[in-house]
């Protein structure tokens, strides 16, 4: 299975996966199975700790690579087909950070790992986080 993490089930995978349910922490470290995390993430990471939204270890230019390595898992880097896509999703949530992640689900054929209900009601698969 290839699957990709919204920024929250990024986060509990990297600092505290006993927030994931378990079906969602079973697929990410399933090693049979490719992980990836948007670009998107990173962008969401680092504006909300520039605000002081969110705290993360480290400076996020260094902790988010960091962390992306050592768990094993993979960027997706953010394409003009992939923004072009976001045209054609229903109008269910604003977030550009999860519409763009949905995108991505639907073009690169990825189960996207979310526990946004909104998120759910897309036409893409799904494992809550």
């Amino acid at each position: 299975m290839r699957l990709l993490l919204d920024t929250h089930a990024f986060l509990w995978a990297a600092a505290d996966p006993d927030q994931l349910r378990a079906a969602a922490r079973t697929a990410i470290e399933d090693s049979t199975n490719e992980v990836f995390v948007s670009a998107a993430v990173a962008w969401e990471i680092s504006i909300k700790a520039a605000l002081g939204k969110l705290t993360v270890p480290a400076n996020p230019a260094v902790w988010f690579p960091a962390r992306v390595r050592s768990l094993g898992f993979q960027t997706l880097d953010i394409s003009a087909a992939h923004g072009l896509a976001i045209a054609a999703l229903p109008d269910i949530h604003r977030d550009p950070f999860d519409r763009i992640m949905i995108a991505q689900a639907q073009i690169e054929g990825l189960t996207f790992v979310t526990r946004d209900p909104e998120n759910q009601k897309y036409p893409i698969n799904v494992i809550a986080a």
